[in-house]
């Protein structure tokens, strides 16, 4: 069923990407999938490995990503059980150094370094906002949208004020500008810069390579060169693909610095509870 009033093949594409960050948004989901990155590990190993997880709470949350296709439990005899990554799981870790990307050059600067784990969960906190990606996604193809015709695209079944909550809230976090009541509503620079991120979930849904995503239709850069085949906008599961190159930004010739080993560490300081400064979205 569509979710706004877009294409069926654009809608899809929101669909997936909503689908993909409500995957790995979950408190403790992008953890536990670092802690399984490497050989798969039994229970008790990851259990070492999220020690801050209270008892009966990793059974679940292993559950939840088995269902979601990212971890695959195989039981080896009825003593040996072990989880690991399945090949979409593994395909989706190359869009976290892309958060952290985005994190550190438009959220808000703490007053200590954080951890590129607390990075990824404070942006994931504001790309899961109610109809964020849909807004998000018209904002960027079309530049500027008054309120009225925003909400005749993003919930065409609504009352078209119930844009406004999202939309302040979007204004709130810093990923939309407006210039004011009655004003249409457009990209901040930091709701922008997400393209590299919502390209590579797109790409990564339909199980194509990361380095696909720069030739998105929408959120790839105009000067990509042509993508050598149509954009996949049917919402299927594909296997995911053999390679899955890091995505780089705009203007950037080399990929982003963050590793999949750098991003699971708790040696990073306590997150301040005073007052951030300013700088960027709000946490």
């Amino acid at each position: 069923m569509a979710i706004t009033g877009l294409p069926p093949g654009i809608d899809a594409d929101i669909a997936r990407v909503t689908e993909a960050l409500a995957m790995i948004t979950p408190r403790w989901n992008v953890r536990i999938m670092l802690a399984l990155s490497g050989p798969p590990l039994r229970y008790s190993e990851i259990a070492g490995k999220v020690s801050w997880l209270q008892s009966g709470q990793l059974h679940p949350k292993l559950k939840l990503l088995c269902d979601a296709g990212l971890v695959e439990r195989t039981e080896h005899t009825s003593r040996h059980v072990s989880y690991g990554h399945t090949d979409r799981g593994t395909a989706l870790l190359p869009v976290l150094p892309l958060i952290v990307t985005w994190a550190e050059e438009h959220l808000e600067t703490a007053d200590q370094p954080l951890p590129a784990i607390e990075q990824i969960e404070d942006s994931l906190t504001l790309l899961t906002r109610r109809h964020a990606a849909a807004i998000l996604w018209v904002l960027k193809s079309r530049a500027e949208v008054s309120g009225r015709a925003l909400a005749r695209i993003v919930m065409p079944s609504s009352d078209w004020t119930n844009i406004y909550p999202p939309l302040r809230q979007l204004v709130a976090d810093g990923l939309v500008d407006t210039a004011g009541i009655g004003q249409p509503y457009r990209l901040s620079d930091a709701g922008g810069g997400l393209a590299p991120v919502f390209g590579a979930l797109s790409a990564w849904s339909v199980g194509q390579p990361l380095a696909q995503a720069a030739r998105h239709p929408v959120w790839g850069r105009p000067d990509a060169a042509p993508a050598p085949r149509k954009w996949v906008s049917n919402h299927v599961r594909l296997p995911a693909p053999t390679a899955v190159p890091a995505l780089a930004r705009a203007g950037q010739t080399s990929p982003p610095r963050w590793q999949h080993r750098d991003l699971f560490s708790h040696a990073g300081p306590v997150r301040p509870k005073t007052a951030l400064s300013a700088g960027g979205p709000r946490r």
